[in-house]
């Protein structure tokens, strides 16, 4: 078992910027007796299952649980973990407490599941998203750095995000819609810190999107209209000029190392970008460095 702990409307729409949870904790274990006590919090706990079967007593009720199962303890809710000895794998689940959150309409910390229940039973993609939140929040949870409570927020608003969308009765596909929610500054430089920090590995604008829950259609329009280029472009750029002071920089270095060096496996195409770009071959870039010194 282990705790991370920081260191220190009228059609149902979701209020966002409303939405001003304050993270506590999350909590990994797997179950290996029931739990001692049955009770309730002044906060509230979200319990995801990983993996497993098991049981809980929850407001007088007995429920089954299993993997993919998201539970959630609203503040005065009482419940109690059961241990099943005869499961044949006991329940490994993954628990996020938060308080301070209030959407409208609704009793402080409470959030809609279905029937007006406490358990939400997950499948598919819902269920691979939650997990992948779940592993994410581990894993900064591990690691201790200023950032690492936003970091946690962050990813406690996507779980209730989730959750409230999948309550949604009538999605809606947008049309011609403008993220202006987002800040298309922010946005920019968080793309462009990560080519400066990544620029020797294998990017795709898929992966940037994925990872930034954004299209790559929307997030190559705001690029250009932010910087006047494309993505793909600037990272060329990036790596065009990192190349370049290593041509100067390091001369026994071999153009094919150079090359890989700034992410390109083919030294013959990196030596064509590089010669459109300056309109000299990185040959004659390291001959003109040393006629210099």
């Amino acid at each position: 078992m282990r705790m991370s702990r920081y260191c220190v409307d009228e059609d149902n729409s979701i209020q966002i910027e409303e939405m001003n949870p304050t993270f506590l904790f999350t909590w990994k274990g797997t179950r290996t007796a029931v739990e001692e006590s049955y009770h309730c919090h002044d906060i509230v706990e979200l319990a995801y299952v990983l993996s497993g079967e098991g049981k809980y007593h929850i407001e007088g009720q007995t429920y089954d649980v299993e993997e993919g199962d998201l539970l959630l303890f609203k503040p005065g809710v009482h419940h109690q973990a059961l241990y099943v000895p005869e499961a044949e794998v006991p329940t490994t689940e993954f628990f996020v407490g938060f308080c301070d959150l209030q959407l409208p309409g609704r009793e402080p910390g409470d959030i809609p599941l279905p029937g007006g229940g406490y358990i939400l039973h997950t499948s598919g993609e819902l269920r691979q998203r939650i997990f992948r939140i779940c592993s994410s929040m581990e894993a900064e949870g591990a690691v201790c750095w200023p950032g690492r409570y936003h970091m946690l927020k962050a990813y406690l608003m996507q779980l209730l995000l989730l959750i409230l969308k999948e309550q949604s009765p009538h999605p809606q596909p947008m049309k011609g819609y403008a993220f202006d929610s987002v800040n298309k500054k922010y946005v920019v430089e968080q793309i462009v810190s990560y080519f400066e920090d990544h620029y020797s590995e294998k990017i795709s604008l898929d992966t940037i999107a994925e990872n930034m829950y954004l299209s790559p259609f929307y997030i190559s329009k705001i690029f250009k209209s932010e910087t006047g280029d494309t993505p793909i472009r600037h990272l060329i750029n990036i790596r065009l000029e990192r190349a370049k002071e290593l041509l100067v920089e390091e001369q026994d270095m071999s153009i094919q190392k150079v090359a890989a060096a700034v992410g390109y496996d083919d030294a013959y195409h990196f030596s064509k970008l590089f010669k459109k770009h300056y309109g000299m071959s990185p040959s004659q870039v390291r001959k003109g460095a040393l006629i210099e010194k």
